[in-house]
């Protein structure tokens, strides 16, 4: 039962307010993680809630999961706002509890934008986890395990939520327009392409898709029968985006990506900067385009360039960090460079080869030499025999045999003359001719 909130008004709720999930039969999404006989379903369907954390993107249902529980549990239930709390009001909080608990009680406290907090308001809430004063479930969009105090994390479970599929807003949106909490007791006329191009420019969050939709409906075109009609053009004022910049099934998402990957590939800066700039200015999550062209530096740069790869996660940061519109040029600077970079693959068809390898390999045994001996069992059965240290040898080399018997002799990687990587294809064939001279060592032994 929720018994209190510290920070609640009763300002007009806006349409994703109204329309907030009460059970668990109402709320998109996240199977995973709810569906039928999932854990997460589980604990709230027989009020054992533990301390968790609710990890994921903005508008996927961490709030909404509370509230629900909230309404399921038996227990004492706070909602708390890292944004306005300090340590005053989470002290108050938790005398609140240890004094519910002495009277058999249980206290939920609900934690949204944990990672607001700093260190010192997250201490203050580790002694009454430790000792079961209270639940906490907390949210967060950043990576729990950067933003979270690590003892404080340690004893929460953490839920990783997904963002929304775009069948997923859209299914959201079309019952917003039935419900009558949202437009159910009204007449709007909106062509299904376009809930389809609203589910596709809310990129999975909820929020933005309900907010957009309510957007729309209060600009659309008034009859003198009441009904609304909602138009491509009013639709393309209220996102100020062109929607010409996304189809019906949502391809162009990844025609997009596809183009810049593919223009960074074939060193041509220009066209590169151009298609980053297509999906940018449509919308889309400047992390997700980060993400790709960190991909990118290994896969089609790789050692050719080893600097590639710090641009690109340089770049990731600071799209962490300031978001858009400011981190384009970030990004930018991250495409221009890979798109100029020497190329390479050879990283990338190593490991896929290899990958086969270890897949159909999966029985072969690591070489003797090669396993480790803590125990003395390990060790009476000869872990480790012969392993050569190669530091103990002038050239730092030794010709042990590391790959399993079935596969000795198999290349993997094979490093082009592009840019750095000519470097290491020297010195590779410096270490196979040596390793061949001293072949007659190995076998002698």
């Amino acid at each position: 039962m929720e018994q209190m909130s510290l920070f609640e008004n009763n300002a007009p709720q806006p349409l994703a307010a109204r329309l907030r999930p009460r059970t668990l039969f109402d709320y998109v999404g996240q199977k995973h993680l709810l569906g039928e006989g999932k854990v997460l379903r589980n604990l709230i369907e027989t009020d054992q809630i533990s301390s968790m954390i609710f990890w994921g993107p903005p508008g996927v249902g961490k709030t909404t999961l509370a509230q629900i529980i909230a309404k399921r549990t038996k227990a004492t239930f706070i909602n708390f706002s890292a944004v306005t709390s300090g340590i005053k009001e989470i002290r108050a909080v938790m005398q609140k509890a240890d004094e519910n608990r002495q009277y058999g009680g249980k206290t939920i406290v609900f934690v949204d934008e944990i990672h607001r907090f700093n260190k010192a308001q997250q201490d203050a809430f580790l002694p009454f986890v430790e000792k079961g004063s209270i639940i906490l479930i907390g949210a967060t969009t950043e990576n729990p395990s950067f933003e979270v105090n690590g003892a404080l994390l340690s004893r929460c479970k953490v839920f990783v939520l997904e963002p929304l599929s775009t069948a997923d807003v859209k299914e959201l949106l079309s019952h917003a327009l039935l419900d009558e909490r949202g437009f159910g007791n009204q007449e709007v006329i909106i062509e299904d392409a376009l809930l389809e191009k609203i589910a596709v420019f809310a990129n999975g969050d909820a929020r933005v898709a309900l907010s957009t939709l309510e957007m729309v409906v209060l600009n659309g075109v008034i009859d003198s029968g009441g009904r609304i009609t909602v138009t491509d053009d009013t639709l393309e004022q209220c996102i100020s985006k062109k929607s010409l910049l996304y189809d019906k099934n949502g391809e162009e998402h990844y025609n997009l990506i596809s183009a810049l990957h593919k223009s960074m590939r074939n060193s041509d800066p220009d066209a590169s900067v151009y298609w980053l700039a297509r999906m940018l200015e449509a919308g889309e999550d400047p992390l997700y385009v980060a993400r790709r062209v960190t991909r990118f530096a290994s896969e089609d740069v790789g050692l050719a360039d080893p600097h590639a790869l710090e641009v690109s996660v340089a770049a990731y940061q600071a799209c962490h960090l300031i978001g858009m519109p400011e981190c384009a040029v970030h990004l930018t600077e991250a495409v221009v460079y890979l798109a100029l970079a020497p190329k390479s693959n050879a990283l990338y068809v190593a490991y896929e080869k290899a990958k086969q390898d270890a897949i159909r390999e999966t029985a072969e045994p690591v070489p003797i030499q090669l396993r480790n001996a803590p125990t003395k069992l390990m060790k009476d059965l000869e872990y480790g025999k012969d392993y050569q240290y190669a530091h103990d040898s002038e050239e730092k080399l030794t010709n042990m045999q590391c790959l399993p018997d079935s596969l000795v002799g198999t290349t993997y990687y094979v490093p082009t003359a592009q840019g750095r990587e000519s470097a290491y294809q020297e010195r590779l064939r410096q270490i196979k001719e040596w390793k061949e001279q001293h072949k007659e060592k190995l076998q002698d032994r």
